[in-house]
């Protein structure tokens, strides 16, 4: 009973990230899949013979259509963390008020509390990178996808090029060509433009009970 007791609060403690990650396996598994599908029924189509799941995951098809996404959802992140920082949206959920010092403010250094994370106690350069650490990680994650990306991207192009009489491409010239651009910029776009919409719809509509949202009463000029 001690066991189960444990099980519920953590699970109660961690439903959100354990929620979406599980979504995030679900669709990814369900994604490489179809891709899987899709991959071998171009290779029949060209005349070659056909590969199993496993080659599918290892495939520069797999790693390129997962890094292209990915790059885009960090880069939105890291650049919605930075922006928040400095900018603001009057009466949007999703910016901190435009006149009143709040908490994400207050110089760290000042900190007196004995549970403060251990480079706040620690304090130099420590707590320098730890007190942007969030967009730290954010950025690298994002290069790392970016160059997943064009790794994948390129060797799929030059797989490509081959079936039909051209020639393979380094990861550099891919990464001058439109086509890899394309694929950046179609997801990039989408991502600003959606992170855009929530900032702005959280000024006039609400959704009771969620942190995302203001107080259903509270004013639109108002930012909680």
């Amino acid at each position: 009973m001690a066991s189960q007791g444990r099980i519920v609060v953590f699970v109660k403690s961690n439903g959100l990230s354990i929620a979406l990650m599980l979504f995030f396996v679900i669709t990814q598994i369900g994604m490489s899949w179809v891709g899987y599908t899709q991959e071998n029924n171009e290779r029949l189509q060209h005349g070659r013979t056909a590969i199993d799941y496993p080659a599918y995951l290892m495939s520069d098809s797999f790693l390129e259509a997962t890094m292209e996404n990915w790059e885009s959802e960090f880069l939105q992140m890291f650049a919605y963390v930075i922006f928040t920082v400095f900018l603001f949206q009057k009466g949007s959920a999703e910016s901190k008020p435009m006149q009143d010092l709040v908490s994400v403010d207050a110089d760290p250094r000042a900190s007196s509390d004995p549970n403060a994370p251990w480079p706040v106690r620690k304090g130099g350069l420590t707590l320098r990178l730890y007190e942007n650490s969030l967009s730290i990680v954010l950025f690298a994650l994002f290069l790392i996808s970016f160059f997943l990306h064009a790794v994948g991207g390129a060797g799929k192009y030059s797989e490509e090029q081959l079936m039909h009489g051209g020639n393979a491409v380094s990861i550099s010239q891919y990464m001058l060509s439109a086509q890899f651009w394309f694929e950046s910029l179609q997801n990039w776009q989408s991502e600003f433009f959606s992170i855009g919409m929530m900032v702005l719809l959280t000024t006039w509509l609400r959704q009771r009970g969620s942190p995302e949202s203001k107080p259903v009463a509270m004013a639109h000029d108002q930012s909680p």
